[in-house]
């Protein structure tokens, strides 16, 4: 499973695409998104502005990938 680590408290679904390298660019992410073609938690999930946290786990063409804090 591949990590990302957010130094946030949240980072929106799209974002967290882009930032994982799944998604080439804000407008690719949107259009998975939007499609339907990402899971967060297990749950198809449509809203491209969705908060992500810590310990989610979302999923792209065969990729999970966890959500991770920084270290404090």
């Amino acid at each position: 499973m591949e990590k990302i680590t957010i130094r946030d408290e949240f980072i929106k679904l799209g974002q967290a695409l882009k930032l994982s390298g799944l998604a080439d660019s804000g407008v690719d992410a949107k259009i998975a998104v939007q499609n339907g073609l990402v899971k967060l938690n297990g749950e198809i999930c449509t809203q491209r502005g969705k908060k992500v946290v810590v310990g989610d786990i979302f999923e792209f063409q065969g990729h999970k990938v966890l959500v991770e804090g920084r270290a404090q």
